[in-house]
């Protein structure tokens, strides 16, 4: 929508094909329904952003940063906000705001909106020259790919953009589900499904055992094994999470505010107040009721142990469980859980300045088709946003 707005404005004769029945299905699902338009920072915190080259988003970025993005949909008549993180929502926390302004947007800009799907590019003589569609062709002198990747396919993101990318001779680089729950073999999870995790700290570590991610927030476990803000962000840095052999270890720390004296401490004086009950009665003060029975089986103290009874040894241990609560990832949940895609069409092949194709004259890629993805906190939307203006931009330039 947004290439489309772009170049329409630029003066060229835009067909926006959407085989959904409503424009921007997956906007006005992002953020639980709110939609996290963008995060208000400069370019150098954006690309620290992007776990990948980043550094092709600079040009873009530059063109119509997320500055730019806040004043667009603010002369649409959608008033922002900025929240914890820097990340920015419509005022009315509705979703539909940002997708039906930029619906109303095309439209009057002159867009023309097909209810049909895209079938193959046809490509002659190193140049686009139509499109096939399910209705007919339609010919023309430049096609944009902005098809998303392969996450929530049920709003129309099935891979059809990688496969035209393919069809025109474009390396397509490996595939996965990112910003995705994660799956874990601990049996623990699913006793645990549905409990949530408040201001702790999770990390994973890679394969030579150093940490890989490590942040404070919010988790919560599942049937299958965990999900919530830190997981989904995890995940985008676990390349190879869900494939082969490979797994990952994870460690919660229950109590990142108190180092391991000041939580022994805090036993002690937990113990000292249930000095004469049975020890897996006593930590109701220190942690929530779904997760006692596993740190009780975890902790290797006998639950009818009296808490009177209970040594420095044991408590040490306990103080261990506690910062280091450990799960195994074994693996991603599936792509229609998935926020973003991981992986797409090469960025070596692709102008930087224009999101033109190096290899075909017109043919343009833009958003989550492009082999790029960041971390949670509006940074995928405002990729959405800077290559669709860039190519729909360099469309209307290279048309007039």
């Amino acid at each position: 929508m947004m290439c489309a707005y772009t170049a329409a404005c630029g003066g060229a004769q835009v067909v926006l094909l959407e085989p959904n029945r409503q424009l921007g299905r997956k906007v006005r699902i992002t953020g639980k329904g709110r939609c996290n338009v963008t995060n208000d920072c400069d370019t150098k915190t954006f690309l620290q952003n992007i776990p990948g080259e980043g550094r092709f988003l600079y040009s873009a970025l530059s063109r119509f940063s997320s500055q730019d993005t806040q004043a667009f949909f603010e002369s649409l008549g959608v008033p922002l906000k900025v929240e914890r993180g820097n990340r920015v929502f419509p005022v009315s926390d509705r979703a539909h705001d940002i997708a039906d302004a930029l619906a109303d947007a095309l439209i009057s800009a002159g867009v023309e909106v097909r209810q049909t799907a895209a079938k193959r590019i046809v490509i002659e003589n190193g140049a686009v020259t139509a499109v096939e569609t399910a209705s007919g062709r339609i010919g023309c002198r430049a096609a944009a790919v902005c098809t998303g990747g392969l996450s929530y396919p049920a709003t129309g993101s099935t891979g059809d953009g990688l496969r035209f990318a393919k069809a025109a001779g474009h390396t397509v680089t490996p595939t996965r589900p990112s910003l995705v729950p994660l799956e874990c073999s601990e049996p623990d999870c699913a006793e645990m499904q549905g409990f949530s995790l408040r201001n702790v700290r999770l990390t994973v570590f890679g394969e030579s055992g150093k940490p890989i991610y490590s942040e404070l927030g919010e988790m919560m476990f599942t049937h299958f094994g965990v999900t919530g803000p830190l997981v989904l962000s995890a995940s985008a840095h676990m390349p190879g999470a869900g494939f082969g052999q490979r797994s990952y270890a994870m460690e919660i720390d229950l109590k990142p505010a108190l180092d391991e004296k000041k939580l022994d401490a805090r036993i002690l004086r937990d113990f000292e107040k249930y000095h004469n009950r049975d020890f897996q009665n006593a930590l109701y003060d220190l942690a929530g009721r779904s997760m006692i029975p596993v740190l009780v089986r975890r902790s290797g103290i006998d639950p009818a142990q009296k808490v009177h009874e209970i040594t420095r040894e044991q408590r040490h241990a306990l103080v261990q469980l506690f910062k280091h609560f450990k799960l195994t990832a074994t693996g991603t949940r599936p792509f229609s859980e998935a926020i973003v895609t991981a992986g797409g069409v090469a960025l070596k092949e692709i102008t930087p300045r224009t999101m033109e194709s190096k290899l075909v004259s017109g043919l343009y890629f833009a958003g989550e088709v492009l082999d790029l993805d960041a971390y949670t906190g509006g940074f995928n939307l405002q990729i959405a946003w800077s290559t669709g203006y860039a190519a729909g931009q360099a469309i209307a330039e290279s048309l007039y």
